[in-house]
């Protein structure tokens, strides 16, 4: 199984510049070593509760520290943190999505090396080999993956797909069949909330991986190939395609993923399926439960004409991974309250809450998650996120590239070449 090495993360922060990087390596007042902040996204429960279910445990364990946990919405988190890098004033421990701006905290001295911790013990066996290795950058692993395997799928609800006797699609034109009849029956195809711009990516990535494989990305990147690639213009095609057979929600453009409003589409039967990442059964199970019964799960199916592996899948193995700053005035403890994030405890109750956490010791249960890591297991490659895999900057441009061909103000053709004339400047750099 192969995590591509071009790996990076997705939220645009941090740095608009390397003078921020360099003056948040230096601290501004040493932290209380009785004292731990840590910051983290998970704004949807059960997400919370876990987080701080742990956190009560390791202060029972460790009563002379006192934990300050901060939870912060996805995109109010990236402006926050990149607030705290360029004042010099970062929590204790923060997370981040992996990849190229990780990075750059590395290479800056903004993150400690964890590879002593995660050695001590052979702690870091406890880890899914391929989480360690999107937290590892230059022989030293800088992240503990902490939340979830992340991998994107395609979610429905069962009982639309029974009332109609829809069989999971192997094609894209076997799914593009159903969606005709769904539509034909004023049923909405796909939910999809994309004012974060994040969520229209996924559509455009599994098109593009379906039909050109992960080379043509892989390629891009590292300046050997193109973003003008057929496999990105053909992703573009198909999303203006999609958008004009109505396939999904009206004003999809700006609503809020993050608020849950493409959820509510599928829990009240208006929408049939949605794509998102495996974030979501637990989204399910701590929103709305008794939808819990009627979901199911399918890997995007195979491009007819293209030359993609419908085994890839797209996601992350980790998905948010956990930094200790370099201004944290007790590493050791800080690294021990990591470790109680994912203890035997923590384990069984983030899979009863629906997830995968990133250890090789889990026992899944639920069908669904069971499925789903199955996939990942299988998978010859597992393609990161584009917006984690590109820079930040660039990373920009593909999300907002993709939206606007999503509202049809920008054509696929002029998308790709904006994404590679962003990219290409990156490369100079």
């Amino acid at each position: 199984m192969n995590v591509s090495k071009k790996s990076a993360v997705f939220c645009l922060v941090l740095l608009a510049a390397a003078g921020m990087l360099c003056s948040a390596c230096k601290p501004k007042g040493a932290a209380s070593a009785n004292t731990l902040e840590l910051w983290h996204i998970q704004t949807t429960e059960p997400g919370p509760a876990l987080i701080q279910g742990s956190v009560d445990r390791f202060m029972q364990a460790n009563p002379d520290i006192k934990v300050n946990v901060s939870i912060v919405t996805n995109d109010a988190y990236k402006q926050k943190l990149a607030v705290a890098m360029s004042s010099g004033k970062l929590p204790d421990i923060f997370i981040s999505w992996s990849g190229g701006p990780m990075y750059e905290y590395a290479k800056a001295g903004v993150i400690i090396d964890l590879s002593p911790y995660l050695n001590a013990g052979n702690k870091k066996d406890k880890y899914l080999d391929a989480g360690i290795a999107q937290a590892t950058w230059s022989g030293k692993t800088w992240g503990v993956p902490v939340e979830n395997v992340a991998v994107c799928s395609v979610f429905y609800n069962k009982e639309i797909f029974d009332r109609f006797n829809f069989t999971v699609p192997a094609t894209i034109g076997e799914l593009e069949r159903i969606c005709d009849t769904l539509v034909a029956n004023g049923i909405i195809p796909f939910s999809l909330a994309n004012k974060t711009q994040w969520t229209g990516s996924m559509y455009f990535m599994y098109f593009a991986t379906r039909n050109g494989g992960v080379e043509p990305f892989i390629r891009a990147v590292d300046g050997s190939g193109s973003f003008t690639d057929p496999a990105f213009i053909y992703a573009g095609r198909k999303i203006n395609e999609w958008v004009g057979k109505k396939y999904f929600n009206p004003g999809f453009n700006g609503l809020d993923e993050d608020s849950g409003q493409s959820r509510q589409l599928l829990y009240t039967g208006d929408a049939a399926m949605t794509i998102m990442g495996s974030w979501f059964v637990s989204n399910v199970y701590g929103e709305n439960p008794g939808f819990a019964e009627k979901l199911g799960a399918f890997q995007f199916p195979q491009d007819e004409s293209g030359a993609g592996n419908p085994a890839t899948v797209i996601g992350t193995v980790g998905d948010n991974f956990y930094h200790i700053s370099n201004t944290c005035a007790n590493p050791g403890k800080a690294f021990e309250l990591l470790d109680y994030l994912l203890d035997d405890q923590a384990v069984a109750e983030r899979t009863a809450a629906g997830r995968i956490p990133p250890v090789k010791s889990v026992n899944l249960s639920d069908p669904i998650l069971s499925q789903l890591f199955e996939q990942v297991r299988a998978a010859p490659d597992i393609q990161l996120w584009y917006d984690q895999s590109l820079s930040p900057e660039v990373a920009e441009v593909h999300k907002t590239t993709s939206q606007e061909i999503f509202g049809g103000t920008m054509t696929p053709e002029t998308a790709a070449q904006r994404l590679q004339e962003a990219q290409a400047a990156y490369l100079k750099k």
